[in-house]
């Protein structure tokens, strides 16, 4: 006799186990080994950190308020391959893995950065001219609007709501296992699912939706001469982690970008420095992509984070960039200074989100950014 496995069934709260407040503290640290199934990925060479610690703590009373905070996990700043300070609560590390979320949606903006300089994708063309068999929800819409958030359709994102389309989404992202005898839906079956797109002017606000980015991996899998898991190598390269990348893939194993990444805080402080000081080094190809997202207009995020906008899919404001993850996951990086900032924690209430939190953190790394500068 076979059960389903416990830790990706859902129960009466239509969460799966590690994602259970009572268990998330858990799964979050040990998320690389839960997932249905992941991708794993070392660095062929390891950039080295030169200590020279800073005393943040001392200086900004909103970090000491962070790393005390029951949420926390670990949290690493770097100036390029200075390591300035890092943290971990007293059942962690900072090279430990951990869930890293939404935080891993950058990976999109790096591939579509060389996809748009390839000439492979346009920003004007609709999505159905990339898959032909996408739904209703998706096929008229610009592929810019999806790197944007800027998507008018049916797919719901509340945290809050355990019925939410994004908890069904986790099937296709390899998080959880479907109702007793149904089978996986592949990223593409659900992608196509989605409906009511509404055309439209772009909204003033960001409309989040993790869909946008599951569409935008299939349009990438579609388009690029060169696999997705060897694109995840070359990023992984590119940044010089000493530990692993795991990602969760799709039944079809596609990476799951939209929230699949695993990394420790240090490592993923390291990915940050991809984004810093927007040099034509070999390690970052898109130069060109990143100073266009950073420079134009682009939808804000809702107040209080409405210092930000979403452009290309990342979180700006002009300078300043990085982008947030469910659970309290942040990387906020410096593009002048090369400051790269990095906060793992564990949000433990039933939705595992908390917007005040979320503002709480940015406007922290924020202010180091600041300091640093």
């Amino acid at each position: 006799m076979r059960i389903p496995n416990p830790d990706l069934a859902v129960d009466d709260s239509n969460k799966q186990r590690w994602n259970r407040p009572a268990h998330r503290r858990h799964g979050f640290r040990n998320a690389h080994h839960l997932f249905r199934r992941t991708l794993m990925v070392r660095s062929r060479n390891v950039l080295p950190l030169v200590p020279s610690p800073i005393d943040l703590p001392a200086a900004l009373p909103e970090l000491r308020a962070l790393l005390a905070h029951p949420a926390f996990s670990a949290f690493c700043c770097l100036r390029g391959d200075a390591l300035i300070f890092e943290s971990a609560a007293e059942d962690f590390s900072p090279t430990a893995p951990h869930s890293i979320q939404s935080v891993t949606k950058l990976h999109i903006h790096l591939i579509f950065g060389r996809l748009l300089a390839q000439g492979l994708v346009s920003l004007d063309a609709p999505v159905s001219e990339y898959l032909p068999e996408i739904g209703s929800g998706y096929a008229d819409a610009p592929l810019g609007a999806l790197l944007d958030m800027a998507v008018r359709n049916d797919f719901s994102e509340d945290y809050s709501d355990p019925l939410s389309d994004c908890y069904t989404e986790e099937i296709a992202l390899g998080w959880r296992l479907p109702p007793e005898g149904a089978p996986e839906p592949s990223l593409a079956q659900f992608a196509a699912g989605i409906t009511g797109f509404r055309p439209g002017p772009p909204p003033r606000l960001a409309e989040y939706k993790s869909a946008n980015t599951d569409v935008l991996t299939l349009i990438a899998a579609a388009v690029s001469p060169v696999p997705l898991a060897r694109m995840v190598e070359e990023i992984a390269d590119a940044a010089g982690y000493e530990g692993a990348f795991h990602i969760s893939l799709s039944p079809e194993h596609l990476p799951a970008f939209s929230g699949g990444g695993c990394l420790s805080a240090r490592d993923l402080a390291r990915f940050g420095l991809l984004f810093a000081g927007i040099s034509d080094d070999v390690a970052y190809p898109n130069t060109g992509f990143l100073r266009y997202c950073l420079e134009r207009a682009a939808p804000s995020l809702e107040p209080p984070r409405d210092w930000l906008r979403y452009s290309g899919h990342l979180m700006t404001n002009g300078r300043l960039l990085g982008h947030a993850g469910y659970g309290g996951q942040f990387l906020l990086v410096d593009t002048e200074t090369g400051t790269s900032c990095a906060l793992l924690s564990v949000l433990e209430n039933d939705a595992g989100y908390d917007v005040n939190y979320m503002s709480q953190v940015a406007v922290c790394a924020k202010h180091i950014c600041e300091i640093l500068a």
